[in-house]
């Protein structure tokens, strides 16, 4: 691999041992995946805190041990510096205001609050969420990043046009030491182009519609990248998170493009470059109902538990979930959580959403999720979310059946206790 002499003198051990450790992981994992060189990058989305029960033992010894391992890859700890470029921690395991809600060890809950501490003093920013760019993390097009977390690296790749791979704890703890990353991928120009083409041929309007549309394309691309044609609707912030995390999940799509809506390919003709244009796959209305069938993974409509808001709800869905619930009352025998993101908690509370959240028997969490923290409420055995993403893998993590809905759906039934969705 090609270094910089800057990069070699990283490496060498001139801008201390930490920052060596780091470029050595690097060049490491550049060299098994083929990269000729590194890139400069200055916005890394990791996951470093020691919130979890697999870390206390280690983090017990010291958080410098923590990083260093988890990290670094490193069996010998390293004194941690400041980080070299700006960086922010992703979704925890832990609501620091709700963690006896969740069920979480109150020692856990204090090992959080440490490591945050920790984390903070080394210039991590703790944004706490899946959706960085809700809460000021927003790359320009062409930026180079180094993000964790399928659904934000989707969308920071085709919404915002930033270029990034979906890393890991230990490629992007480097990257926070030493502002690079791997040159390959998705960072390549010549990588970018689409290799498959879906035609939608119905009506996709509303964030569940989106949901089931991205569910589609995950398994019908697995982790290329597809071209739309036929999409009519101008999609906002909420569809595109929605729709990105659903194909990051049922598929491994790291970037797409629809032209006259995301940035980076205004045509067709853009989006698939140098590469043949394919016969499309067709989603239509029998490929919509038989997507959004397989989303349904439950038989029994009596609800225990009802979740909404992964990704995180922007501070428009706060405001249309106390809508629908201002005045009203949860079934005693349903609970619900309502995940966003701490600073769009804030928001929500001065706006007054989360008093009526509340007031109607629901509980406002941040940092964290049900899939994240592996909690759900005690003896759950049916849940519902607005979420393809959470409807693909809570059921399997949880143990429960799952059905998958619109927002008014899963508001209107935790409020009667029962699944009042129909299948679309």
């Amino acid at each position: 691999m090609r270094l910089t002499d800057h990069e070699r003198a990283m490496l060498d051990g001139g801008h201390g041992e930490a920052a060596a450790r780091a470029m050595d992981l690097l060049v490491r994992y550049g060299e098994a995946l083929g990269a000729e060189r590194l890139v400069e990058t200055r916005n890394v989305a990791g996951a470093f805190n020691a919130s979890t029960p697999s870390v206390r033992e280690i983090a017990e010894d010291s958080l410098d041990r923590v990083f260093s391992e988890l990290n670094l890859d490193s069996d010998d700890v390293i004194e941690i510096p400041h980080v070299a470029v700006p960086t922010c921690q992703l979704i925890t395991g832990i609501d620091n205001d709700n963690f006896a809600t969740q069920g979480v060890d109150p020692e856990l809950a204090d090992l959080q609050l440490r490591s945050e501490q920790y984390l903070g003093k080394r210039g991590i920013n703790l944004m706490c969420t899946c959706t960085p760019y809700q809460v000021g993390n927003v790359p320009v097009m062409g930026e180079h990043c180094a993000w964790m977390e399928s659904s934000a690296v989707i969308y920071a790749n085709s919404v915002l046009g930033a270029r990034t791979n979906v890393e890991g704890k230990e490629s992007t703890g480097a990257a926070a030491l030493t502002g690079r990353i791997p040159y390959w991928g998705l960072h390549c120009p010549e990588n970018r182009f689409a290799q498959h083409l879906i035609r939608v041929e119905t009506e996709v309007g509303d964030m569940a519609e989106w949901g089931v549309l991205g569910y589609f394309t995950g398994f019908a691309v697995e982790e290329e990248i597809p071209a739309f044609e036929g999409l009519t609707d101008q999609p906002s912030l909420v569809k595109l998170k929605h729709f990105g995390a659903a194909a990051a999940s049922s598929g491994g799509v790291e970037l797409y493009h629809m032209p006259g809506i995301t940035p980076e390919a205004a045509s067709l003709d853009a989006a698939f470059g140098p590469n043949a244009r394919p016969e499309p796959a067709v989603y239509g209305a029998a490929e919509r109902r038989r997507t959004w069938e397989r989303l349904q993974n439950a038989s029994d409509r009596k609800l225990d538990f009802v979740m909404l808001g992964c990704p995180h709800n922007s501070i428009e869905q706060m405001a249309l979930i106390a809508e629908l619930l201002d005045g009203k009352r949860i079934h005693s025998d349903t609970e619900l959580w309502v995940h966003t993101p701490r600073a769009i908690r804030q928001v929500a509370d001065r706006s007054g959403y989360t008093a009526i959240i509340e007031a109607a028997g629901g509980v406002v969490m941040s940092d964290t999720c049900p899939s994240i923290s592996r909690k759900v409420p005690a003896g759950t055995r049916v849940i519902a979310t607005d979420s393809a993403k959470q409807a693909h893998y809570l059921p399997a993590i949880a143990k429960v059946q799952g059905w998958f809905g619109s927002v008014e759906q899963c508001v209107n039934s935790a409020i009667a206790g029962e699944w009042l969705g129909v299948v679309q």
